[in-house]
């Protein structure tokens, strides 16, 4: 969420046109959705709040100097490429892929390199 977060700003800030970056909200809001539906079933609601001032505080955070903004950019791919380092490790801990598909997480990490 972080990444399209900031590839939308980014885009926005330097004035890409429309068509270039139309996914980027459609995709940031079916993350958010899917973050409210697990923390609505993992009865966890309460930091849905904590959430949404994170994500609109760095809304505006990421415009407030133009090196953050290009900072930020820079630092998606590692954010990413950790993102997938973490699922690994989980994996790894537990010993169990659990509803993991092969596909999807290999689909996952090639977007990603």
């Amino acid at each position: 969420l972080f990444s399209f977060l900031v590839f939308l700003r980014y885009q926005i800030y330097y004035g890409y046109p429309l068509q270039t970056y139309l996914e980027y909200p459609i995709i940031i809001a079916q993350d958010i959705i899917l973050l409210l539906f697990i923390l609505r079933f993992n009865r966890n609601m309460k930091r849905a709040l904590f959430y949404a001032v994170t994500f609109w505080g760095g809304w505006y955070m990421l415009t407030l100097r133009k090196w953050i903004i290009d900072l930020a950019m820079n630092l998606c791919t590692l954010i990413s490429a950790a993102s997938k380092l973490a699922q690994l490790r989980c994996l790894w801990q537990t010993k169990d892929s659990g509803q993991v598909s092969a596909l999807t997480w290999s689909m996952s990490a090639y977007t990603c390199a």
